[in-house]
């Protein structure tokens, strides 16, 4: 729809007033009483004094722009002011801001603009640097990047000039309300029956197991998911750059990096986090996304008597997912010949599950693979189940499940455990239910 000039006119008349209206009504409220008094309270003593400045400055507005203004200004105060609408939306996943008069979100997988705009740079700094500072992070330009998360549990990372060259860039993960399990990960097609109810077994079993894939197909989803079947006495640490899993566990321990203050002193690595777990008496310990020197620690757990562990790893594939942990650790200043690093990564990581993202937008399960040895040529796998992609047709990825016939060998050691896995789940063919077609 093309909108007119007269429209543009009246818009940026709104928008004016809301910043003197923003600017008026900080003159007059005591900040300091927000603690105080609670949230909900304060947001309601701001809205009446907008709408007492409003009244007395008689401007004609229609009550549809007096309302737009006041919750305007409202979530500038104390919210994420345009954003705050985007992020009220159940089908948005993503929100990501490249210019203050730019922002996108991804609904069901795909990218489109959004009508949400800051009124300035300035305004976008500002809501940037309220993130960070209710984060307990700090964003400057002796430190332009930090990862955060928001009350909600949403992901936020923000870099700002010098780094980010074309002015400050926001991105948001949200997650949903309610995580989603397995059951419902299967009624979405983001997985087969049958490939649940082998991740429900290999966690319950106490498989080591790395979820792999690319940036938002849905890592960090499916470990949430499976946590479903940690045994309710389990002691559960779980390190992570942003606290982001909800695991459903009933003993389960979260622990959350620090960055440096400004005196660059006071840094805590996933590193450190890692150790220090290894204190806790953990049964099991999660890394919300192994990324680092961090991997050695965590492979050393899994050696070492904490079964069960699981972590997040970006890759391109399954196998790729094996060689960068074989790269992690050759990188990580860790004086072993190849063929050791391959046999610690062998004998530490028993299944890689490994998401993918469709052409039209959807996640799945694209590999769940058996780590069974090394060799002179690399960590050897045994794919179980996979998704294969047939065809592309009127924005639609068409495709199936399938299983392989390979059995896991881990299969006696679920059983030894009380956990039996039914045979058919790997014989050779498609599997039924899950089609995401």
């Amino acid at each position: 729809m093309t909108v007119s000039r007269h429209e543009h006119a009246i818009e940026g008349h709104l928008l004016e007033l809301r910043k003197q209206l923003h600017q008026s009504l900080i003159g007059t409220i005591d900040f300091a009483a927000a603690d105080r008094i609670g949230r909900e309270q304060f947001i309601r003593d701001c809205r009446a004094r907008a709408e007492q400045l409003l009244e007395r400055d008689n401007h004609g507005l229609s009550a549809t722009d007096r309302g737009w203004l006041v919750q305007g200004v409202i979530d500038d105060m104390v919210g994420l002011g345009p954003l705050e609408p985007l992020l009220a939306d159940p089908t948005v996943s993503d929100v990501l801001v490249v210019r203050h008069d730019h922002v996108f979100v991804e609904r069901e997988g795909r990218l489109q603009p959004a009508v949400a705009h800051f009124r300035d740079t300035v305004h976008l700094m500002n809501v940037i640097q309220r993130i960070v500072r209710n984060a307990g992070r700090r964003i400057d330009e002796r430190s332009p990047l930090v990862d955060a998360r928001l009350p909600d549990g949403s992901r936020v990372n923000a870099i700002i000039p010098p780094l980010a060259i074309d002015g400050p860039q926001l991105s948001i993960r949200r997650f949903p309300e309610k995580a989603l399990d397995l059951p419902r990960l299967v009624e979405l097609g983001s997985i087969a029956p049958a490939t649940a109810e082998l991740i429900r077994g290999a966690v319950a079993g106490r498989v080591n197991i790395i979820f792999s894939g690319g940036a938002g197909v849905g890592k960090t989803t499916m470990l949430n998911a499976a946590s479903a079947h940690l045994a309710p006495i389990e002691r559960v640490i779980t390190i992570e750059d942003a606290a982001e899993l909800r695991l459903r566990g009933d003993h389960v321990v979260r622990l959350e990096t620090r960055a440096a203050n400004v005196e660059g002193v006071g840094e805590i690595t996933p590193r450190d986090l890692v150790r220090n777990a290894l204190r806790m008496r953990p049964d099991r310990i999660i890394v919300g996304e192994c990324r680092g020197a961090e991997a050695f620690d965590m492979m050393q757990a899994m050696n070492t008597g904490h079964e069960g562990s699981m972590s997040t790893l970006h890759a391109n594939s399954a196998r790729d997912t094996l060689i960068r942990l074989e790269t992690m650790l050759s990188m990580g200043g860790y004086d072993m010949p190849v063929r050791v690093l391959r046999e610690y990564v062998a004998s530490a990581i028993q299944m890689v599950v490994h998401m993918v993202r469709l052409p039209d937008g959807r996640r799945v399960v694209g590999e769940v693979v058996e780590v069974c040895g090394s060799d002179e040529s690399g960590v050897r796998f045994r794919t179980l189940h996979r998704y294969q992609l047939e065809s592309f047709r009127d924005g639609r990825a068409i495709g199936r499940f399938e299983a392989t016939g390979e059995v896991p060998d881990f299969m006696a050691r679920l059983a030894a455990r009380g956990h039996h896995l039914d045979p058919t789940l790997f014989q050779r063919g498609v599997l039924t239910g899950g089609h995401a077609a």
